[in-house]
């Protein structure tokens, strides 16, 4: 309860606000509609069965790319990390891509894999795949070097090293790659959707924005929200599961003696 009270008391604030600023005398209901229609707005979609098949599509991006795009970036990250020869030869051409941007691409990777859920799948890869790499490529670089040194004075191989001592070390920097990602990777999926779908959350937003239908655009709009927050919790539960050894910020420090 110490932890849901402070959120409720922001949420309760902000309806409070969003309530007041479009009661009587203010803003007209196609520039901010009252919280209660949106509610019932998706209240609607999600019991009237309208909502699931666009979600599930998005999620299936999402999800589908996140995956592809995460396990990519932490190989690619530990052989950058490991070989300077690799690095010299492809890390230039990782900048590149990264500095392109997405929503640039997007056209052309539509092309390319057509305007079902594959090119979704391509472009949310894409976009979660160098914050991860970056953080990879830190990590590893960043474990304790005298560790690195007695286990290799033990005669271990360098598979035992990266294993048991560089990839613990790399492991809070992955974890805060695939939170930064899990969002990245939901706003790469309803990019591609407002680009061209027939599916999906963005898709309705577009539809909605096209009919100027302002209370089924906020209703979409905070489902993907809920979305984020909800995969975003579940990156952190895993960051205090894998990294169990990570002290938790939140406690005094260990008394001496």
């Amino acid at each position: 309860m110490t932890r849901l009270f402070p959120p409720l008391v922001t949420l309760v604030l902000i309806l409070g606000a969003w309530q007041f600023a479009t009661g009587p005398g203010g803003l007209p209901s196609y520039l901010l509609p009252a919280p209660w229609p949106v509610a019932w707005a998706i209240w609607d979609g999600l019991v009237g069965g309208a909502f699931w098949p666009h979600l599930g599509f998005t999620l299936t991006a999402t999800l589908t790319g996140f995956a592809i795009g995460s396990v990519s970036a932490i190989l690619v990250g530990a052989l950058v990390a490991e070989s300077r020869l690799f690095e010299r030869f492809v890390y230039p051409y990782l900048v590149a891509i990264q500095a392109m941007p997405k929503v640039a691409l997007a056209p052309l990777i539509l092309v390319w894999f057509g305007f079902g859920l594959a090119s979704k799948v391509v472009l949310v890869a894409l976009i979660c795949f160098f914050p991860l790499l970056v953080n990879t490529i830190t990590g590893i670089r960043g474990a304790d070097r005298d560790l690195v040194e007695m286990a290799r004075s033990f005669s271990r191989s360098p598979a035992f090293v990266f294993l048991h001592v560089k990839l613990p070390a790399a492991a809070p920097g992955i974890m805060a790659g695939l939170q930064i990602g899990i969002v990245l990777a939901l706003i790469g999926a309803i990019v591609g959707e407002f680009v061209a779908s027939d599916r999906g959350v963005g898709y309705l937003i577009g539809s909605a924005t096209v009919n100027m239908n302002v209370t089924a655009m906020f209703a979409g709009v905070l489902v993907l929200a809920a979305v984020g927050m909800a995969g975003s919790a579940i990156i952190r539960a895993l960051h205090r599961r894998v990294v169990f050894w990570e002290a938790d910020p939140r406690l005094p420090p260990p008394s001496e003696g």
